[in-house]
């Protein structure tokens, strides 16, 4: 098995645990960050092993590893970081567009 699927796999089960964190136990600002976190990692977490599923490997990849600085970034300030954080977050995003946009170009036939 490849490392990227295991990683999105693990991707998914980390999405889940935050969201339900969030939903459960965190209060303010705090649930409303671990939701965004989650349902972004969540949504890639899939997105990366249908990018397998598809060969694009580059892509799954994108997807991993840009989830992991979106949610990661708004993980870490619901847990008490600074939020000088949310400045790192839209790098993560970044990655997912252009994640987004390599997909698209890797199934124009």
């Amino acid at each position: 098995m490849e490392l990227v699927a295991i990683l999105a796999a693990l991707s998914g089960a980390l999405a889940i645990a935050a969201g339900a964190f969030g939903a459960h136990r965190a209060e303010g600002v705090a649930v409303e960050w671990l939701r965004t976190g989650g349902q972004y990692q969540l949504i890639h977490a899939v997105a990366a092993l249908v990018a397998l599923k598809f060969g694009v490997r580059g892509v799954a990849w994108a997807f991993v590893v840009g989830a992991a600085i979106f949610a990661g970034t708004l993980y870490a300030m619901a847990f008490g970081a600074p939020r000088w954080l949310g400045a790192i977050t839209p790098i993560g995003g970044t990655i997912l567009i252009l994640g987004w946009l390599w997909f698209a170009w890797s199934l124009r036939g």
